[in-house]
């Protein structure tokens, strides 16, 4: 009869112990290569238990990458490919001509000759100057060439609605 409580009373304790580590993660069963400070945490809390139920010392924890953030590097500017004009229609040169004159000079010519497409597309489906300009803005203002202590990104939108009428939309 001893022996039956003995099985029974170590079953209710694996039950209570297997609850109880369950209750501790957080129901996310992905893998991270990153770990977070509350698992960090955990493993370490674990650490201290096994250490002193079985009266050896801790293993030191590695510092974590919350400690020791990752940045990435920037990408420098000269990263983006030579552009290869020599598949440049006259009307394409014309286009970014007229946009350097007007000071704007893209990263690359495919960042002005797309602006340059959706307003003449949006202007043929009927858009207004003022419809095109929030993506117009978005698209100049993402160009990594683009300097805002220069003109404002509203200002680059008017010059790319303008000229892309007055130039690209023929």
């Amino acid at each position: 009869m001893h022996r039956t409580r003995g099985k029974v009373v170590g079953v209710v304790a694996a039950i209570a112990a297997t609850g109880l580590l369950a209750a501790c993660g957080d129901n996310d069963s992905t893998v991270s290569s990153t770990p977070t400070r509350t698992t960090t945490a955990t493993q370490q809390a674990t650490s201290s238990t096994t250490a002193v139920a079985t009266g050896q010392p801790a293993p030191e924890q590695p510092p974590t990458s919350a400690e020791t953030p990752e940045r990435p590097q920037p990408v420098p500017t000269e990263a983006a490919p030579p552009a290869d004009t020599s598949k440049l229609t006259d009307k394409d040169k014309r286009f970014l001509d007229e946009l350097q004159k007007q000071g704007i000079t893209p990263a690359t010519p495919d960042i002005a000759l797309s602006i340059g497409a959706y307003v003449c597309q949006g202007t043929a489906a009927g858009a207004s100057d003022q419809d095109l300009m929030t993506f117009v803005t978005a698209m100049a203002g993402s160009d990594p060439s683009f300097d805002p202590a220069k003109m404002p990104v509203e200002r680059a939108g008017q010059i790319y609605i303008a000229t892309s009428k007055a130039t690209y939309c023929q």
